[in-house]
Formats: structure tokens, C-alpha cells, sequence
């Protein structure tokens, strides 16, 4: 008896492979981890090679499984292609992040959102936390990510990130000068914490650079502009957190939220990949 390849199994094996993760492929597969690494045996056992070396802090491919997932994507994109008959009304998915949110995350996210749905139209909004959610609210948006604010709740728990102080290295504050702040325009949550939490420690400050989006208030402080309140995953190499060695209060940390009224099973799956996808990367 001739043996055949499983698509779901093959469909969880190029999940591991990309999250690198037996956890995060059953998020996204919507199963348990044991349901994963369970196919993912059947699948070696069936080949007669290793294709994935298990560890307690990676997984990685092996060479055998390398040379096996470019020949498993071809089979995949083969299998939806045939599913589809070449004729399937577009569908969309919209979807809004607050800019705080989006870090450097958001090149990987739509690259596994295109490798798993690239029939699936994305339109991506990059906005303010409170915006996107009153928009989502609104019925203007499938999904949203956004940080946790008030005393909101629901939603699917993707990271926690803590925030500092970030400036360029070569940053000094001459003496009695009120700190320079590098922040987004209000109604940004991230600039009222800031503010606020500089107001109750009666540390002064003043306005120096007000971004259209978080890449141009990275920009004024790797220029030396500003310092900028920041979550630390997003804060770029070239930032420091300046915080203890100018005795700044403490900015806490937040939540990052998945809020999503999507039903139909092709945009649930790609929002589960997506999900998948951003913690794995939020936790490296």
C-alpha cells in the first residue's frame, strides 16, 4: 500500500517550523500542543527521517526537515489552489494595531498572514489604541491589536511589555532643564502615562517633538531630539533607557490585546496564526 501524506499534518509541520514552536503551532492550529508534536511523529515516522530536533528552549529543523518544507509548502499552496477550483469569492480581513503596539513584529506578522491566507485581502490600519477600538466597536474593523486601557475587558492576551525612558546614547540633560519629551499627539495612552507619572514626581518637562507615528518619534530620539516613553520591545538598538541614571519614575507595563468579532473559519485561522505569531516573536 502505496503511503500518502496527511494535509493537516503537513499544514502543523510548516507551522513548527515557522514558529519554531509546538505551542505556538497549536495556537494557531486552534489544538493542543500533544495533537501537534502527535502529527508531527506520524509525519517522521512516515518519511523515515527526523525532520524537527526537540529541546526544552528551541526547535529547530534538521536537515533532513529543511530540505523537506520547501517541497511541503509546494504541496500546500497545490492543495489550496485545488480547494479553491481557481474561482473563490476575495475575502478581506481589517484589521487596526495601535502603533505602540506594532513594533517590530509587524513585518512577520503579514508575512505569516500571506503565507497562510494569500487569497485573503489585508487592509491594515496603524492608529492611536483608543482610535482602533472605538473603530472595532464601531463595526469598522474585523480585529484589532491594542493596549489594554481602563477598564476594559475581553480580548486575547498577546504580550506584556514593560516601558522605560529611551534616548540616544549620546543624551545629556544640561542642569535645570526640564526633560525634552518625544511622544505622539494626544489621545495616545502611552504619552498620558508618561506625562502623568512625570507630573505626580513634580519632575519638569516640556514638548519637544510630536510624532504622526512611533517611527518618527524613534527618529527624534536616536536624533538626540528627545527622550521617548517606549515599550522596550519596540525600542531600537540604538536606543537607551535613561531612566535609573536620571532617577525618572517607573512607567509600569501594559498589556497588548487581540479583539476580534471574526466567524468566518479562513479569517479565524489566519487571526489565530497571526496571534501565534506575535508571541512567539514578543517572547525572543
Amino acid at each position: 500500500m502505496t503511503a500518502t501524506l496527511d494535509i493537516a499534518t503537513v499544514r502543523a509541520f510548516l507551522l513548527v517550523a515557522d514558529l519554531q514552536s509546538f505551542t505556538r503551532a497549536a495556537e494557531a492550529l486552534g489544538t493542543t500542543q500533544a495533537a501537534v508534536s502527535l502529527k508531527l511523529q506520524r509525519l517522521e515516522t512516515l518519511l523515515g527521517k527526523l525532520l524537527i530536533e526537540r529541546s526544552p528552549r528551541a526547535v529547530r529543523l534538521t536537515a533532513d526537515g529543511a530540505g523537506f518544507l520547501e517541497r511541503a509548502r509546494a504541496l500546500m499552496e497545490a492543495h489550496d489552489r485545488a480547494l479553491s477550483g481557481g474561482a473563490t469569492a476575495p475575502q478581506s480581513l481589517s484589521l487596526g494595531i495601535s502603533d505602540h503596539a506594532a513594533g517590530p513584529e509587524l513585518v512577520r506578522l503579514l508575512e505569516r498572514l500571506n503565507a497562510t491566507s494569500s487569497k485573503l485581502t489585508l487592509a491594515v490600519t496603524i492608529g492611536f489604541s483608543r482610535e482602533m477600538q472605538d473603530a472595532y466597536d464601531a463595526g469598522r474593523l474585523d480585529a484589532v491589536i491594542v493596549r489594554q486601557e481602563g477598564s476594559r475587558r475581553g480580548g486575547e492576551k498577546l504580550a506584556e511589555d514593560e516601558f522605560g525612558w529611551f534616548a540616544a546614547r549620546r543624551f545629556a540633560l544640561p542642569n535645570g532643564e526640564a526633560f525634552p519629551l518625544a511622544t505622539l499627539a494626544p489621545p495616545c495612552g502611552v504619552r498620558a502615562v508618561a506625562v502623568r507619572a512625570l507630573d505626580k514626581a513634580g519632575i519638569p518637562w516640556r514638548e519637544r517633538f510630536v510624532g504622526g507615528g512611533v517611527t518618527a518619534v524613534v527618529a527624534a530620539a536616536l536624533a538626540g531630539l528627545a527622550i521617548a516613553p517606549l515599550a522596550r520591545r519596540i525600542a531600537p538598538s540604538g536606543l537607551v533607557d535613561i531612566g535609573p541614571a536620571y532617577r525618572l519614575p517607573k512607567l509600569g507595563s501594559s498589556k497588548v490585546m487581540l479583539h476580534s468579532k471574526v466567524s468566518d473559519p479562513a479569517k479565524l485561522a489566519a487571526l489565530r496564526t497571526m496571534a501565534a505569531t506575535f508571541r512567539s516573536l514578543a517572547s525572543a
